[in-house]
């Protein structure tokens, strides 16, 4: 019985280790839990163009919005680790929505498998062109010349410009009143009539109304200037030293997934990001590639984990 044993756990390693030889024999689901047209949906399906290339299968974009970004996450959770459901997770999914939502239905650590950062992006702040800030420091004057009386606007509630707003009135010492709208479209539309004053949002959905003069950026929220604004300065430089508000999205898989095919979409993915397709797409938007091992995308969601879970709770922002 013993020897059968062995038999039978030999054999199944051998398959095992022929079916991850042959990864991937048909298409890959790659969810995003956000709608379709969201900046996630939009690197995705860039992204899934080039990686499809790469490892030769094609990657079919799943768009599952709902829950505060949990409902896409929980199916990925629950699917078996075998490199056939992937997952593209911005920054607000794996690091906020768990200190956002009372009852997540899975543990970040426990359940998923980092893959690689995909890409890095930034918040740009900007301000409507009916106020007349020029700067971050004027911003900053006024508002603690008139508390309460700046509307921030915010694509939803718990959102990366939400709390990213959150970090700068506690880094200022201001009072700004949050207004979260149904997506960041509608958001923008009334920053440019004046309805609200300024907004943090990301590149890759505000930047062709900066670049047209429909709203006034003044700012980018990340470590370093933004290629694609290279004249503007970051927060920190404009005024509130120490501010940092990078994004990023990144590639996960269920817990449980065999390293070789760990490896294996590592290393897919970094040359996908490189292809003349992605580099291009993401650069015209002010993105920047990611790339990395596996371990220094878990510990990268560790430590904004801890960040912005900090900033959540002394906003006391909560979702139901």
């Amino acid at each position: 019985m013993r020897r059968l044993q062995m038999i039978f756990a030999i054999v199944a390693c051998a398959l095992a280790s022929a079916a991850q030889a042959q990864y991937p024999d048909h298409p890959i689901r790659l969810i995003v839990p956000q709608a379709a047209g969201s900046a996630s949906d939009t690197v995705a399906r860039v992204f899934a163009m080039a990686l499809g290339k790469e490892i030769g299968q094609q990657l079919i974009v799943d768009d599952r919005p709902g829950g505060a970004l949990t409902v896409g996450l929980d199916i990925v959770a629950k699917s078996p680790p075998d490199g056939y459901t992937l997952c593209l997770a911005p920054i607000g999914a794996l690091t906020m929505a768990p200190h956002l939502v009372a009852h997540v239905p899975y543990d970040i650590a426990r359940d998923f498998q980092p893959i690689m950062v995909v890409e890095y992006s930034q918040l740009l702040l900007a301000v409507s062109p009916k106020t007349p800030f020029m700067s971050v420091r004027a911003l900053i004057d006024y508002a603690k010349r008139n508390p309460g009386k700046l509307l921030n606007a915010s694509s939803s509630n718990g959102s990366p410009g939400h709390v990213a707003g959150e970090l700068f009135k506690f880094m200022t010492g201001t009072d700004i009143v949050h207004v979260p709208y149904k997506g960041g479209a509608p958001a923008i539309n009334d920053l440019i009539a004046g309805r609200v004053q300024l907004m943090f949002e990301a590149l890759n959905s505000i930047a062709p109304f900066a670049k047209s003069g429909q709203v006034r950026a003044l700012a980018v929220s990340g470590d370093h200037r933004s290629p694609a604004f290279p004249d503007l300065p970051t927060i920190a430089e404009a005024g509130v030293p120490g501010y940092s508000a990078p994004g990023w999205v990144g590639l996960i898989a269920p817990a449980g997934l065999p390293r070789p095919l760990i490896d294996t979409l590592n290393a897919a993915s970094k040359r996908a990001i490189q292809s003349p397709v992605f580099a291009k797409w993401s650069a015209g938007i002010g993105n920047e590639p990611g790339g990395g091992t596996p371990e220094q995308f878990g510990a990268l969601i560790a430590s904004d984990s801890k960040k912005w879970g900090e900033v959540i709770k002394r906003a006391g922002i909560r979702l139901e």
